[in-house]
């Protein structure tokens, strides 16, 4: 296999493929071994020990139960029982642990269909012994007969080796398969076999798993050919999987398919992205399960000591990051990147995981903010959250220390970002002081209106959020242009003498985040994909900023009508110079002036053709999207990363990063009923069963005005209702008075209603006329 024609893995969005291993060279002394990994944690084994008697007792009865097979004259070995020694002589496989700082957000192009792989060598296959229909026949005969003895056999015959898997299951045993796009493999004929395996007799899938141990043993001799990795693709979708007396064996098969080349991984990346969405998903989740019992397992002496499988987690993250990249692969993806998170994270000390992967980087720890796709939007916020909560105690001790070492008198307003604003002039007044005090923009943040009472404990800083983003996003103050067909916000593409203002929008949302409150803001998902471009502010002042792929998709998120007529361009029968007589450039009005910008050098003399158009949507869609707003999102980008800078927004997808600024969209009143809190009220009493028998019946819009009212965001916060924590409380006034709202404590103030009638009668007119909030 020629290094030229190898092409990178990429394992996720944000992660980069780890260092290939080295070619495997001639035949080692004890190849039939299992060879060892580098240990992820220090004073951890290489190899996988049996450890003392017990340790592992319901693998190891399984194995004792197995006889071995007897070879035929292919004086091949078979071991009754699977032994894992400290193995020596053995070449080392390199760690697959990764780090995302190596470079940007990689690109999925790396791994698209266009990009040849090397053709990897086939070899000879045994004759191919029974075919689907022959299969299916067979067994309908079992289900009458009783007798399994054929089914055994097919079984026992198939799964001894990786040539007789590939003899099996291979279309055509006599074709030559040198796409990636195309495995060679009868999906429907494995889905039958493994649907089939979990409802027959446990001798034949003792037989199943024999086979399996006996053909990872043999793989390790001589060189690889395409058709093992074909046996891999078939045997990792094996169901017996699922049971975690089986989890030996299948660690050692994640770990053999984790430490393949990169130009075997291209492979398999397509090839996991044909799999059926059902097949998909059981993948994802095994390998989800797996990590989650090696974690936290139900019986711990079922598995080997963590000190010597401290390699099990890494093979399957790896295994786990194909998977993710075959996922990204496909538009629309087989599964939602949710699906990808393993919850059980949340329950881990996160922050040593981050510490780890900030200390060691890509050396052999292991950390898993080096597979951010397995890391909840839950576990990332908390990551987040306590990094900037370190941050800000750093910022305030040296603050304190400058204080003292000048022999000033420190006090407790040193320890925060003050803003003291005018309502009157709010825009102007947040631009001095958020330029005034630069340097403590990491602190916590405390809201002041010049001339009003009260004291900041949450709700004046919603207030100012919400009153500073409403007046900026206005539509009479010129800076973005709201989309009706899209119902989202995008910049301006007017060119002015300064771009401060924006800088300022990106320091409200880095503030937002930094300080966990959510904004009511709409920008289409393109812009946190800029936002993350970088996700860490370059070093050299000279390198663009915010800029990013983009394609005719995200062009319709903003701007629908025209990418629709794009679209109609790209797909046109006819002759494109002729019907649409367009040439490489682009009109904008700018205050009345119409403007010309050619989309490349000498654009307005070159026509756009049949030939070309692709390029010319392309450029097109680059120009709206990019160049023509780059001053503007730079201004947005710096904003935003003078509060936000840290590893920790390499975690981060664009959909997470839009969710910790504005809140999920998705409302589920019903959780908001369960979660929330009564003072003064019972949930028993009729009040309130009146109250949720209203708001449940309520449309959208009104539920949404609702939570705007007594929150200050129509939005849910990422840990769900439960995190609102919503209270009501029994106000004890006349009923004729409408319902108040303590914003700062997300509590609703509810006079005891007689009537459901009166009481939804207040609550629409209070939660639909208010404005603001009350210096509560």
């Amino acid at each position: 296999m020629s290094e030229a024609g190898r092409v990178p893995s990429p394992a996720t969005p944000l992660v980069v493929a780890a260092a290939a291993p080295e070619e495997r060279k001639g035949k080692e002394p004890e190849r039939e071994k299992l060879p060892p990994i580098v240990s992820a944690g220090a004073g951890a084994t290489a190899g996988l020990d049996r450890g003392a008697k017990g340790q592992i007792s319901t693998f190891s009865s399984f194995i004792s139960a197995v006889s071995p097979k007897k070879e035929a004259a292919e004086n091949r070995s078979s071991p009754a029982h699977l032994v894992f020694p400290n193995i020596k002589n053995v070449r080392d496989q390199p760690p697959i642990s990764l780090d995302v700082r190596q470079k940007q957000r990689i690109s999925m192009d790396a791994s698209s269909s266009e990009v040849k792989a090397p053709v990897l060598p086939e070899c000879i296959l045994p004759i191919q012994p029974k075919t689907l229909k022959d299969f299916q026949e067979g067994v309908e005969k079992v289900k009458s007969s009783g007798d399994w003895k054929a089914v055994h056999d097919f079984y026992l015959t198939t799964f001894d080796s990786f040539p007789e898997l590939n003899a099996a299951f291979k279309k055509d045993a006599t074709a030559s398969f040198n796409t990636i796009e195309d495995s060679g493999i009868n999906a429907k004929f494995v889905n039958a076999v493994y649907d089939t395996l979990i409802n027959i007799p446990q001798d034949i899938q003792k037989t199943v798993l024999k086979g399996i141990i006996n053909s990872l043993l043999r793989e390790w001799k001589g060189p690889r050919t395409k058709d093992d990795l074909r046996a891999y693709f078939i045997l990792l979708q094996n169901p017996q999987f699922n049971n975690t007396s089986t989890y030996v064996i299948y660690a050692h098969l994640l770990r053999q398919i984790a430490t393949l080349v990169e130009a075997d991984h291209h492979f398999l990346v397509h090839w996991f992205k044909k799999l059926s969405q059902k097949r998909f998903k059981q993948l994802v989740e095994r390998l989800l399960q797996f990590i989650s019992l090696r974690l936290f397992p139900a019986k711990p002496e079922e598995f080997p000591p963590i000190t010597k499988c401290s390699w099990w987690i890494p093979s399957a993250a790896k295994v786990l990051a194909l998977l993710n990249t075959a996922n990204n692969l496909v538009l629309p993806p087989l599964i939602p990147y949710t699906d990808f998170y393993n919850s059980t994270l949340d329950h881990i000390d996160l922050m040593e995981e981050y510490h780890t992967w900030q200390n060691f980087g890509n050396s052999h720890r292991f950390s898993f903010c080096q597979y951010p796709f397995v890391i909840s939007i839950a576990a990332k916020k908390i990551i987040i959250q306590r990094d900037s909560e370190q941050q800000m105690i750093n910022i305030a001790r040296q603050s304190l220390v400058d204080k003292v070492s000048r022999r000033q008198r420190p006090d407790m307003n040193m320890l925060f970002l003050n803003m003291k604003v005018r309502r009157t002039h709010l825009v102007s007044d947040s631009l001095d002081e958020l330029t005034r005090k630069r340097a403590d923009l990491k602190k916590k943040l405390k809201v002041t209106f010049v001339g009003e009472a009260g004291l900041d404990m949450g709700g004046l800083t919603k207030e100012w959020f919400l009153l500073l983003i409403r007046q900026i996003f206005h539509p009479d103050y010129g800076m973005f242009t709201y989309h009706k067909d899209s119902h989202c916000h995008w910049f301006s593409s007017f060119k002015c003498d300064n771009y401060s203002e924006f800088r300022l929008v990106g320091i409200l949302m880095g503030l937002a985040v930094y300080n966990s409150i959510t904004l009511d803001i709409r920008f289409p998902p393109c812009c946190y994909k800029k936002l993350l471009s970088p996700p860490i502010i370059p070093s050299d002042q000279n390198i663009p900023v915010g800029i990013c792929s983009v394609t005719v998709d995200d062009l319709c998120q903003i701007m629908p009508e025209l990418a629709h007529g794009l679209s109609e361009l790209l797909s046109h029968e006819g002759n494109v110079e002729e019907d649409f007589y367009s040439t490489f450039q682009v009109f904008q009005e700018e205050f009345g002036i119409i403007k010309s910008y050619n989309l490349k050098p000498g654009g307005d003399k070159i026509s756009v053709t049949n030939q070309n158009r692709k390029e010319y949507v392309q450029l097109y869609t680059d120009f709206l999207l990019n160049k023509s707003i780059y001053k503007q999102f730079a201004a947005f980008y710096y904003g935003f990363h003078s509060v936000c800078a840290s590893n920790a927004l390499m975690l981060l997808r664009p959909e997470e990063v839009e969710i910790l600024v504005c809140g999920s969209p998705d409302l589920d009143m019903y959780a908001l009923q369960k979660s929330t809190q009564y003072d003064g009220y019972a949930k028993t009493d009729l009040t309130i069963k009146y109250f949720w028998d209203v708001v449940l019946g309520f449309p959208l819009d009104l539920q949404k005005k609702l939570l705007h009212f007594t929150t200050g965001s129509d939005r849910v916060p990422v840990g769900g209702m439960a995190d609102l924590n919503f209270k009501i409380s029994k106000n004890e006034t006349s009923t004729n008075w409408l319902p108040v709202a303590h914003t700062c404590f997300n509590q609703l103030c509810l006079p005891p209603y007689k009537s459901k009638k009166d009481l939804k009668q207040k609550l629409i007119i209070g939660i639909s006329n208010s404005e603001g909030f009350g210096l509560e």
